[in-house]
């Protein structure tokens, strides 16, 4: 994703926590930043892709965190995925030091963030979201505004329900298929063009029946993210009884060290 937004031409600082991964956008003309308030000091637009809640909240609020250190007027975009009301609670320490904020989640795997195509879930105020399009259509080839702070994370927890129900029936078919005994490469050709086909039969079945999973999203990101998503439907009163049963599976796939695999990495649960 950043380096999409350096090839649209935005001047670019980045900071990583693992400092080697700046590496490949020093070289292609971004500059180094030691510490988040260092990449926010003189930027305009922060945009932050951090692993959970947790982290979003060390990097604009800890020890050396952006968020003291951007300049009035800012503009924060999040494309982490986080719980709604977090993001609504970010949002508001960022009113008080005359920042914004819009929720921005992603959704297409490694191959979206690396085409530019990926999906682009947008919360926030119509003037705000105005401001953060540019770089938005930088690294999506969809931008969709559904509203104010914390709906573009509703709508992600909308698409991990999706996610989980698309992925777990896929490894399902395709331990069926095997146990039956079918030419199962073909099989999946075939159903790709019918009423079953997904994204997830299109572009992961095969790598489950081969036993690899090439990384797209992590497993434990993705329980991560149902946490959320069952979280929003208990508070709605609402029972998710496939997303519950998928998190069970992952669970298990978690404990059995899988975790830093693919979503796909589900078939393994037919197998254990």
């Amino acid at each position: 994703m950043a380096a999409n937004l350096l090839a649209a031409g935005f001047p670019l600082t980045v900071h990583n926590r693992t400092r080697t991964a700046e590496e490949p956008l020093a070289a292609a003309g971004a500059a180094r930043a030691c510490s988040p308030a260092d990449a926010a000091a003189t930027a305009e637009i922060l945009c932050l892709c951090l692993t959970d809640g947790a982290a979003v909240d060390e990097v604009l609020f800890g020890h050396q965190g952006a968020a003291a250190a951007l300049p009035a007027g800012g503009l924060v975009i999040d494309f982490s995925t986080i719980d709604p009301s977090q993001a609504k609670a970010c949002h508001d320490r960022l009113r008080l030091l005359g920042l914004d904020l819009v929720d921005a989640p992603v959704t297409g795997g490694t191959e979206g963030a690396k085409a530019g195509t990926l999906s682009v879930l947008v919360g926030g105020a119509d003037a705000t979201v105005d401001r953060a399009r540019p770089l938005l259509q930088a690294v999506g080839r969809t931008v969709t505004h559904f509203g104010p702070i914390g709906s573009g994370q509703q709508v992600k927890a909308v698409n991990q329900v999706l996610v989980a129900g698309s992925y777990a029936a896929a490894a399902e078919a395709m331990a069926l298929g095997q146990r039956l005994g079918l030419p199962m490469e073909l099989v999946r050709q075939a159903l790709s063009g019918g009423a079953a086909g997904s994204w997830a039969l299109e572009h992961r079945a095969t790598g489950m029946l081969e036993g690899r999973f090439p990384l797209g999203f992590k497993l434990s990101l993705h329980r991560k993210d149902l946490a959320i998503a069952l979280g929003a439907a208990a508070a709605s009163d609402l029972n998710l009884p496939i997303s519950e049963r998928v998190a069970a599976m992952e669970d298990s796939l978690i404990e059995a060290g899988f975790g830093e695999e693919d979503v796909s990495a589900l078939a393994r649960w037919f197998t254990q």
